[in-house]
């Protein structure tokens, strides 16, 4: 069976790119599986129709495990696209995608100001009060510095990895709707605490026991929350504006 995801107004290269992107994932020995691409063209994209199921504990620790093998694949650079894809990512809904640039870039830290903080921040700016608008400046002040930055590898992200995005079946977590590229492991994480997710520590736990976290990553969710905040403020309004304070914030006390 089939699952056609459509859109006749879709930005050039929109289908394509979801298309590579989940190939890519899915690519990871022992990673976590992704709906299977059948066709795709300009206007849509053909899926495997997916049977949903109830979540259960041991199928999120088993997602947590899955999850970090698929981030250890890695990448050739922060911001890297999927392999074979060339152009620029998409972020946000099917129906008003959010362009996202693909870099290659050495630093952490450097990527995510210059390549997602900031440009998104300017599109979110007239809905921000000014110390929002402020905090976030200086949040993405101190990542441009490298004040964040550690010394894990880009890893292999789905990127837009909120608990929508991960469909349960009855052989356990699948991906959909990535928005994949190269970036930190505790992004993919922080999204799927944004707006809950099933069994969130069973995941956290199925995850550490694959690859340990890094001390404080608890403390660094605001900060890796903030671009996907941005960017619900650009697309469903100020309503997300005191969100994205907090987790400007929150980051900005990270010592």
């Amino acid at each position: 069976m089939e699952f056609v995801k459509r859109n006749p107004q879709a930005p050039d290269g929109f289908f394509a790119c979801e298309a590579a992107g989940l190939q890519w994932l899915s690519r990871v020995l022992d990673g976590v599986p992704c709906a299977r691409v059948l066709a795709v063209d300009e206007q849509s994209l053909t899926l495997e129709r997916l049977t949903p199921a109830a979540p259960t504990r041991s199928a999120a620790a088993e997602f947590g495990a899955r999850l970090a093998r698929t981030h250890a694949a890695g990448a050739d650079g922060f911001g890297a696209p999927p392999d074979g894809w060339t152009g620029h990512g998409f972020f946000g809904p099917l129906q008003q995608p959010l362009p996202m640039s693909l870099p290659r870039v050495p630093s952490w830290g450097v990527f995510y100001a210059e390549h997602r903080l900031a440009p998104m921040a300017d599109r979110a700016r007239s809905r921000l009060d000014s110390a929002t608008s402020n905090a976030v400046d200086a949040v993405i002040d101190r990542c441009a510095t490298g004040e964040f930055d550690d010394d894990d590898q880009p890893c292999r992200l789905h990127g837009d990895l909120w608990s929508g995005n991960v469909m349960w079946t009855a052989v356990g977590a699948v991906l959909i709707d990535p928005a994949a590229h190269g970036g930190h492991r505790e992004t993919d994480l922080a999204m799927l605490a944004l707006f809950g997710c099933p069994y969130l520590d069973a995941v956290i736990d199925g995850y550490a026991g694959r690859h340990p976290l890094r001390a404080g990553w608890r403390d660094r969710v605001g900060l890796h929350q903030l671009y996907p905040l941005l960017a619900h403020v650009v697309l469903f309004g100020a309503g997300y504006a005191e969100p994205t304070r907090a987790a400007a914030l929150s980051a900005l006390a990270l010592s």
